[in-house]
């Protein structure tokens, strides 16, 4: 075994654990926005900044799992932004949230679309690079769907679920493949 395959396989197991606590994670935190009815009342509130929060951890452990990642740095400083801004907008209202969720989706949507590629090598990477790329179709909706006439929240606990069952099928795609060797 080489050096590279030595270290894929001790990543991609670590990888696996994570990704199932972030499909574990968004299926909570989806249910609970369904829960409050999206209601911008301090649980509402507290549920749309630790939602960029727990990003800003998983990408923590993304680090000291993989190694350095410029994505991840960037991700990390994104999401601290994303949870100021959604913690502010908050009590601005919904339009003022999907303003700032959708752009925060759109710029790590294009992250995770670039880490994932990075890592293909890795296997089970597809999932994450497809849901890179639908979060930021997903984010430029929630800024337009902002000027609704009566703009709702519950768009961002589907868009978790979605987001969650694509971290559960890489999880599942990384404990079926082989790591790569390179030679």
């Amino acid at each position: 075994m080489t050096t590279i395959e030595a270290t894929t396989a001790g990543i991609a197991p670590a990888l696996r654990r994570l990704y199932f606590g972030r499909f574990a994670f968004a299926i909570v935190w989806a249910g609970l926005m369904f829960a409050t009815k999206s209601d911008l009342g301090p649980l509402g509130v507290a549920l749309i900044v630790i939602y960029p929060l727990f990003d800003v951890a998983a990408a923590v452990v993304d680090i000291r799992t993989t190694g350095p990642a410029r994505g991840l740095y960037i991700n990390i400083a994104i999401s601290l932004l994303a949870a100021i801004g959604l913690a502010i907008a908050g009590i601005s209202g919904v339009p003022a949230v999907l303003r700032v969720w959708g752009a925060w989706a759109v710029v790590s949507g294009l992250i995770q679309l670039i880490v994932g590629a990075g890592r293909r090598k890795l296997g089970g990477q597809w999932p994450m690079m497809l849901s890179g790329g639908i979060s930021i179709l997903a984010g430029l909706s929630f800024v337009a769907g902002a000027s609704a006439d009566d703009p709702k929240l519950t768009n961002i606990a589907g868009y978790a679920v979605l987001g969650g069952i694509f971290f559960l099928v890489s999880a599942i795609r990384l404990g079926r493949q082989q790591p790569v060797a390179v030679r």
